[in-house]
């Protein structure tokens, strides 16, 4: 049995042997007090989720993705080694070292944007190594894509790393509920994937442009600039 982590008040924590992001989901669809972190650490992988209660409409709930995001590597950065490099893509993918490493998923009760919701889950799947190819890191084969013991990261620990990223997380809602999104923004910019690149969303190819006060993409297209909201990629609830 995985043993019980520590997490700091207001979250309360609950071990599951895999799926946490989908067992995550089903708890906030039944009824579960908000601050509930799901984990699954019996695997190749690190999985976490956690459960949040938004008092906003969806639109605005959304900032929980890049702010989870920044909690993960707050807590990374303290654990890993220092020349270990965290980015995270506007969609939810993890990099590290500029390679694929997991990504974050999030998943509402209403996917209205104007609607407050009932629930809002935001996880993150991280693999500790490749499964398919143990040699990964050595073969080269596939540059593009990593996993955490590949990049130097073979003495963090996975508990420790959840309870890491939960008190960061914790952190930066505190900070979000007291101060508003801009610090949020600025510490998310220094951490953003591929700004000023040219990138295909929904369709769409462009240069990534950056992110609109609720975090949407801006993306250049010719003369047009398109606006992509967050709440695009919410994954369909149970």
């Amino acid at each position: 049995m995985t043993e019980a982590l520590a997490f700091p008040p207001l979250l309360w924590g609950e071990a599951v042997a895999s799926d946490a992001f989908e067992h995550a989901a089903m708890r906030a669809a039944t009824g579960c007090d908000p601050g509930l972190v799901v984990y699954a650490l019996g695997g190749h992988t690190v999985e976490t989720s956690l459960v949040f209660a938004p008092e906003v409409p969806l639109k605005d709930a959304m900032a929980m993705l890049p702010l989870c995001g920044i909690g993960f590597q707050n807590a990374l950065g303290a654990l890993a080694p220092p020349e270990v490099a965290v980015h995270l893509d506007w969609n939810g993918g993890l990099r590290l070292n500029n390679a694929a490493c997991g990504r974050f998923r999030c998943m509402a009760s209403d996917t209205n944007p104007e609607a407050v919701p009932d629930w809002l889950v935001v996880g993150f799947t991280l693999p500790l190594y490749p499964v398919d190819d143990p040699d990964l890191a050595q073969t080269g084969l596939h540059p593009d894509q990593t996993a955490l013991y590949a990049e130097g990261c073979a003495d963090v620990a996975p508990p420790e790393l959840v309870e890491a990223w939960a008190r960061h997380s914790l952190h930066w809602i505190n900070r979000w509920e007291d101060e508003g999104a801009a610090p949020l923004h600025g510490e998310w910019r220094g951490l953003a994937y591929g700004i000023g690149e040219d990138i295909t969303v929904d369709g769409r190819t462009g240069t990534f442009l950056g992110v609109d006060e609720r975090f949407g993409m801006l993306l250049r297209d010719g003369d047009a600039t398109h606006l992509i909201p967050l709440t695009s990629i919410l994954e369909p609830s149970p």
